[in-house]
């Protein structure tokens, strides 16, 4: 399609066929991820409880490198998809490439950050002593990833907000589906154990940048990635800083709650390190076909509000709002039901890691129904260019209420109240997104 049919028809048909079309591939690309970032904790398990111990303490650094990526991906796309919606290809195109080429520099910059501060850096995340050689082992494979883990987000993100997401899914689940076959085969057959894991994943993310710059480049339809359209400045870095510090905000707070997770637990034994640690990406799997759907309504979202078509905005957000309130009420029961089996997977042979994670994951599932109107909520303000609510909702969950209420719960209640301080987390951040969600439905989307 060129531009003029793209617009046809992303503000002319029907919304709910449009959504599912558009959320098809961030679904399968969210699940896959989710599953290959899970890939590297099952299969260290077979190592033993410290080196799980030690993937896990690495998620936070994960966070902050996606955090880059998601910052430059939806803070370029969310502004493209508004440019494509108010017909100004130009805008677009150079927005492409000023977000592409700076988020580069700025993985490079967090390649040599990391790795010049790589033993403390270690320390802040929690590693333990024993944790600590494992830990040091994963992070430098990780940390020299970064340039490339940093422009593959963008580059996804780049192209489903102008509703190519197919494309986006190629590069992506290329890579992951790279990594589960490489997993295995540096650990055990290469006999790398942890560093073999985060090796894998460093290649597996640096094919799906380059997949996904070929595609760019290649395809008829996309906005293209070109040197001579780079323009840094101050307008464009503030579009991207309004369009993407909700996503930046959000994963930073993520990796810094999970930060002090790990040091709640590590007074507990690696064991408990573990369990949590299991239980994330459990709960990422669980999750990610909702933010998948979300990621499918953006681009709807950002082209007809660009349009002026607020009517069909509010449409595809009621049908993403009922198709996941469904997704995640099965899904709720369902990880209630197996939460002890789904912990074995990962770590069958440690009973104390089962018990601990089976309880983390029952309490987690009680309140997994209300993550839809959450993350749908947070996407719509975002792609909408409402930075203050999107951005106070973004810190939310674990910013005004997980890191305060570990330091209220774990001296009371111990593990228990580590494990307590997750769900309610995610029920309080419910009660802020409902009034933030219904303001923009009477205020900003008004026909």
């Amino acid at each position: 399609m060129n531009g003029s049919e793209k617009f046809d028809v992303m503000t002319s048909s029907p919304v709910e066929k449009l959504v599912l079309r558009m959320a098809l591939p961030p679904v399968v690309i969210m699940l896959i991820s989710a599953m290959y970032n899970a890939a590297d904790t099952y299969f260290v398990g077979f190592l033993g409880t410290t080196e799980t111990a030690a993937v896990g303490i690495s998620f936070s650094l994960m966070n902050v490198i996606q955090a880059a990526g998601f910052l430059f991906g939806h803070g370029a796309g969310n502004y493209i998809s508004r440019a494509l919606g108010a017909q100004n290809g130009s805008d677009a195109e150079k927005m492409a490439a000023t977000g592409f080429f700076t988020a580069f520099c700025a993985g490079g910059v967090i390649t040599v950050l990391g790795l010049v501060f790589l033993s403390p850096l270690a320390l802040v995340l929690g590693a333990t002593k024993t944790i600590l050689p494992h830990a040091l082992s994963y992070l430098r494979f990780i940390l020299l990833g970064a340039p490339f883990m940093v422009s593959a987000l963008t580059l996804n993100n780049i192209l489903r907000f102008q509703g190519n997401s197919f494309l986006g899914m190629i590069g992506m689940t290329s890579g992951a589906l790279l990594n589960v076959f490489l997993d295995p085969l540096f650990i055990f057959t290469f006999r790398m154990g942890v560093s073999g894991a985060a090796l894998a994943t460093m290649i597996s993310q640096t094919v799906s940048c380059v997949l996904l710059f070929i595609i760019n480049r290649t395809g008829k339809q996309n906005v293209p990635i070109l040197p001579r359209n780079f323009s840094p400045g101050k307008d464009s870095y503030l579009n991207i800083l309004r369009g993407g510090s909700p996503s930046l905000l959000r994963q930073s707070v993520m990796s810094l709650a999970a930060v002090f997770l790990n040091r709640a637990a590590a007074p507990y034994g690696d064991e408990v390190i573990a369990a949590v640690s299991i239980v994330n990406r459990v709960v990422m799997i669980s999750g990610s076909a909702i933010i998948g759907l979300g990621q499918g309504f953006q681009p709807v979202c950002g082209f007809n509000y660009g349009a002026k078509l607020y009517g069909r905005v509010k449409r595809a957000f009621r049908f993403c709002l009922a198709v996941s309130g469904v997704i995640l009420a099965v899904l709720s029961v369902l990880v209630f039901i197996f939460a002890p089996d789904i912990i074995a997977a990962f770590r069958k042979d440690d009973a104390e890691v089962i018990r601990i994670g089976s309880r983390a994951l029952r309490f987690q599932s009680l309140t997994l129904p209300l993550s839809g109107w959450i993350v749908l909520n947070n996407m719509m303000l975002q792609t909408m260019g409402k930075a203050l609510p999107a951005n106070i909702l973004a810190f939310a969950r674990q910013g005004f209420f997980l890191i305060p209420l570990l330091f209220i719960l774990t001296p009371l209640f111990d593990v228990t109240g580590i494990l307590l301080s997750t769900p309610l987390a995610d029920l309080l951040t419910f009660m802020l997104a409902l009034p933030l969600g219904i303001r923009a439905m009477k205020k900003d989307l008004v026909e």
